[in-house]
This record gives C-alpha cells, structure tokens and sequence, in this order.
C-alpha cells in the first residue's frame, strides 16, 4: 500500500542536477551558492539581505541573540506552534510568554498579546500558522507603542502574502517586523534538506547574524589589508549554524519552482473544499480577503460534538496509508514547560479547544489528484 503522508518533499531531476554541478566544484562550503541563494531569497522576499542557516530552529536562535534576549527578559509568542519557537526564546536565557490564538486562523490574537506585555518583555514571536498571515499591521503597532522587537515566524509561510493600505506585501519583506525566519526542512515549500533562513532590513542585525553563524567570528577587508589575509576576530558566542554549498543550490532551483508549488497546493484546496463544503462533521480553514495563504497545511476542525471520534477517523486514515497528522500539541501542555513554568490545560483555551478539534490531511505539490481523491472519498466515508 502506497503511503500518502500529510506532507512532503518535491525533488526532481533539474533539482538533483544543480546539486551535483556543486559537488563537482571545489565549494561544497563556504562558497559563493551560499551568496547566490541569499540574495535570491531576499529578492523573492522583498526584504534587503537574508542569511542563510542550517535549520529554521537555528534561525529562530539567532534572531533572538540579534535581538539581545537573554535572563530576565521575556518574550510573547503562541502555545499553538512547533516547539522550536519558544524552545529558541529559551536558548537565550530569556523566558517564553504565551498569548492565546484566534480560533479561526489560529494565528496569535493582538489583543492578547497587549495583555501578556510587562516590564520585562522584550520581543514578540508571532507565528504565521499553516501559511496564513498574522495580523502585522496591528501587532507592528502595539510592538512599536511598547519599545518591543518582531522576529516573525514564518517557517510555514514562504511565499505568503497579506493585505496593507491596499497593497499586497510578502511575508519576509519585514515591513512590519525586525527580522522574518524561515525553515527549509522536506515538509515545507522548499527544500534544502535542512536549512533555514532569516531575512531583515537593518544592516546591523544582517551583520550579527552572519557573524553569530560562524563561531561569533569577524574580519572585513580593513582587517585584512592592515593585519594580513588570515586574521579574523571572535566578537562574540557564536555557533557554527552554516548552510552548505549544494544545500543552497537546491533551494536555489526550488525557489525558481516555487509559485508553481503554491498554485499546485491551493488547486489541492480547492478540490478539498468542492467536496467537503456542506459536510456537517467538520469546518473547513478559512482564508480572509486580506492574506493570501501559501497552505503549508490543510486543517479540517471536527464540530464540538464530533470531537470524541478524532481518534478513529485518524486510525482509520493511517489503516488506508494516509498519514494525518495533528498541528499542533499546545507548548504549555508539554511536560518540560508544565515543570519549569507551572503551565497547565486550560490556561489557553482557544488553544487547546483548537488541538481538540484539528487535524492535518495530505498537502504537497507532488500529490495527485487521484489521491486527493483517495482522501476525499476515506474522509467521506467516515463521516
């Protein structure tokens, strides 16, 4: 039985030939694809620079060092997210505050993060979920009311757009944020195995993260010219979070491709809601007249009533080789933040109404229409 997974990676043979054209070349690392793929990036984003990484939690890292968290200070962002958003606010010393969603879009509400804001705060971490925008403009105000930094979450939202002083603007362009990261793990639009990136138009925190990424290390041509070729300095803890060569010249040509994938995903959706529209066991994501998704994931909502049957449409779905998947487990639910925050069920409960309720089928651009049908027809047969 053929496995349908609820997401997955799009490679193909043009793919496959620019990453062995690299392997050929003498730069595997530290060459010049990682440049090419950054200033592409930054290109399709609209933003002024963007630094390449080895991973979208990596990413978040370094933002939050960009920004200069660290003990005592505090940080908002939403308990429906992956782990690695607030897991990056950690890293720094600084502590993760949570502010509970719209239920709708499951995007964190502003007026919830207005309530969340003390003295200590210092940065907000909204999360783009599933590829639907955050609400910028208002959390842009109330970031810039309060003196605070936006390092948006957009690791499931490349290609995204939402609607401003009627203008469209792309999610990464940072015109209502610090900086923006993605993630470049299969599952997402594009690929570079892992990878991640962030994107910023301060030149300040464009030249941090560069060197954050490389062991906090520093050298420029003044450097070089009075002191010699080799000389460098360590002006701060950095890591060693670089993205190679050949993982750049994938993303690069997947990037070329990526418009296409998100016309192939939103034709995926628009099958799913020509079937599922007048079903009475779930609602069906709603996507407003001011964003432009770019549908990382499909998210039905089973109806109150129907929340105790989650479990058998998601055995029956695995029995028929479709992996479903449920996005996400509240953060504040998990044993680690319960113990060190003495976090609980209920303390959000849009959240976890949401956590209740949702559940991720099949959306990837290599998925044919034949089995979208497959999961149209086990979906409806269920239910």
């Amino acid at each position: 039985m053929k496995i349908i997974s609820y997401g997955k990676q799009s490679i193909d043979s043009s793919d496959i030939a620019e990453v062995v054209k690299v392997l050929k070349t003498d730069w595997i690392t530290q060459g010049p694809k990682i440049d090419e793929f950054e200033n592409a990036l930054a290109k399709y984003c609209g933003s002024k620079y963007a630094v390449c990484v080895s991973s979208g939690t990596a990413a978040l890292h370094l933002a939050c060092l960009a920004v200069r968290l660290g003990k005592g200070d505090e940080a908002i962002t939403t308990p429906m997210t992956f782990l690695a958003t607030p897991n990056s606010i950690l890293y720094t010393g600084a502590r993760p505050v949570f502010a509970d969603i719209n239920y709708e879009i499951a995007n964190i509400d502003p007026a919830e993060i207005k309530k969340k804001i003390t003295s200590k705060t210092k940065a907000i971490l909204p999360v783009h979920f599933a590829g639907f925008p955050c609400d910028m403009p208002e959390i842009y105000k109330i970031a810039k009311n309060n003196g605070l930094k936006i390092i948006e979450d957009a690791c499931h939202a490349l290609g995204a757009e939402y609607k401003h002083n009627s203008k469209w603007i792309k999610v990464g362009s940072c015109k209502h944020s610090d900086m923006t990261v993605f993630s470049f793990h299969p599952v997402k639009h594009i690929t570079t195995g892992e990878g991640g990136a962030v994107t910023t138009n301060n030149r300040k925190l464009y030249e941090k993260l560069c060197m954050l990424r490389t062991h906090g290390i520093y050298k420029n041509k003044k450097m070089s010219k009075e002191k010699g070729l080799w000389y460098y300095e360590m002006r701060a803890l950095g890591y060693n979070y670089r993205i190679t060569d050949f993982q750049c010249a994938l993303g690069l040509s997947q990037l070329k491709k990526l418009n296409n994938c998100i016309k192939r995903r939103r034709e995926i959706v628009n099958m799913y809601e020509k079937e599922f529209k007048n079903n009475k066991f779930f609602d069906l994501p709603v996507e407003k007249r001011y964003v432009r998704s770019s549908w990382h994931l499909y998210q039905i909502k089973l109806k109150y009533k129907y929340i105790n049957q989650k479990k058998e449409l998601f055995k029956k779905l695995h029995k028929h080789g479709i992996r479903a998947q449920v996005h996400y487990i509240p953060v504040h639910t998990q044993p680690y933040y319960r113990e060190r925050f003495n976090t609980k069920w209920g303390d959000y409960p849009v959240a976890e109404d949401y956590y209740h309720k949702c559940l991720t089928i099949p959306l990837f651009p290599s998925l044919s229409n034949a089995n979208v049908k497959k999961v149209i027809r086990e979906i409806n047969s269920y239910v």
